[in-house]
């Protein structure tokens, strides 16, 4: 069983105490709420925002006004300290958002992919082109770069290991990156980064035990037990997309049949389009305009439109069902393009099937719930990522005690 170092628990405490800054509303909150948040002594708390004020992190902005006992500094992110960019890798467009250290949007960029340019180096280059456009005049501010890359990935390699889209395989991705880029670059899948989005600004904030489902062109869930993210052995947990939902079903890209996927990612959902009418005007020249349109027809009483929702959350809930009866969640975030764009009624039409299939027990017990993340999960989840490994970095804060000594000592 792996033992937790002093060093690991010490980086644990900072995120505890960062993610309860993180979450106060409107981001002012004391050193003694801090501790009430965590659970942690406020002595851990003391040293953990002793250190994250050192380095610049958090700011401390005057005093509460307290009738009784001695005043209460009042604490905040220090949104001027750096920047952090997230990179969201889609099939066909990579999506760029540079943060502010309070993970405030501050610019947005977005790059077609062409279907017959798709090798690594193409990619790579495509990266590093947004990238430049992204940050501009504040590339000396940028703390990292995090990516959200479709597939297995292992996250310590830099290793994009298959990519479902353009059948890449064991591409080491960040030491291609780092021939173009000069900041530190991290690197996840949508699954995990999606799931880290929630822990830190999201449903993952408020419980334990969450799942999250990406529904986009590819299908998967990110799964937190426990307050923490489950990566499995090989960092490969959460491809629930493609466990089997049909027996003999429709054929899935992964080689396989009757993978979830095949039904509720959104080529599956065209294809259901497709099976009930070839000819539909609801057919569009790619995947994410035909489910709008589904969408937009649904909501204005078509019948087509509503009838492929109700088949999609068919398949969906059987599949959720499963996913409650074997993890037992407390929380299901419903997120991305499929999500976003079928919203309450594919949410009701899975709701109502998984209450047929689910143990009663553990259904009663969970809440479904679409994404209310105001930016895009995947592209702040690996954002969030590189905000981990810069709190996490040994010289950031490893010579902290150094330099305390070396200021008393001049004192």
């Amino acid at each position: 069983m792996y033992q937790l170092t002093a060093r690991d628990i010490r980086r644990r405490n900072r995120f505890a105490v960062l993610q309860a800054v993180y979450a106060a509303a409107p981001g002012h909150i004391s050193r003694q709420e801090v501790a009430k948040a965590t659970g942690l002594s406020f002595a851990t708390v003391g040293n953990m925002i002793a250190e994250l004020l050192d380095v610049g992190v958090l700011a401390e902005l005057g005093y509460d006004a307290a009738s009784v006992g001695r005043p209460r500094a009042r604490l905040a992110i220090n949104p001027e300290r750096g920047m952090l960019a997230g990179v969201d890798i889609a099939e066909t467009a990579i999506h760029f958002d540079l943060f502010d250290l309070a993970m405030t949007v501050l610019r947005s960029v977005e790059i077609p992919v062409e279907p017959t340019a798709t090798r690594p180096e193409d990619v790579v280059a495509l990266i590093a082109r947004g990238i430049r456009e992204l940050v501009g005049a504040d590339a000396g501010r940028v703390l990292g770069v995090g990516l959200s890359v479709p597939g297995p990935v292992e996250p310590e390699r830099g290793v994009s290991v298959f990519s479902p889209y353009w059948d890449w395989h064991d591409i080491e991705l960040k030491s291609l990156l780092e021939r173009h880029l000069s900041h530190p670059v991290y690197l996840d899948n949508p699954l995990k980064a999606s799931a880290v989005a929630q822990l830190w600004f999201g449903a993952g904030r408020d419980v334990d035990d969450l799942i999250v489902l990406t529904l986009r062109a590819g299908v998967g869930i990110g799964v937190v037990i426990d307050g923490a993210l489950y990566r499995g052995v090989g960092n490969s947990a959460g491809e629930w997309g493609h466990t089997i939902l049909v027996l003999d079903g429709r054929e899935c890209r992964c080689g396989r049949r009757g993978c979830v996927e095949a039904y509720v990612g959104a080529p599956g959902i065209v294809a259901t389009l497709r099976e009930h009418d070839p000819g539909s005007g609801l057919l569009r020249s790619d995947d994410a305009a035909t489910i709008a349109a589904i969408a937009t027809a649904a909501a204005r009483g078509d019948t087509l439109a509503r009838t492929v929702i109700e088949i999609t959350g068919h398949y969906l809930g059987v599949a959720v069902a499963n996913l409650v009866n074997l993890f037992n969640p407390r929380t299901m975030v419903f997120g991305d393009l499929v999500a976003n764009l079928l919203g309450e009624p594919l949410l009701e039409a899975t709701r109502r099937v998984a209450t047929e299939h689910a143990m009663t027990a553990p259904f009663e017990a969970v809440s479904l719930q679409l994404c209310t993340l105001p930016h895009n999960p995947a592209s702040l989840g690996a954002a969030t990522l590189a905000l981990e490994a810069f709190l996490a970095d040994r010289e950031t804060f490893g010579s902290i005690a150094a330099r305390r000594a070396q200021r008393a000592s001049s004192t």
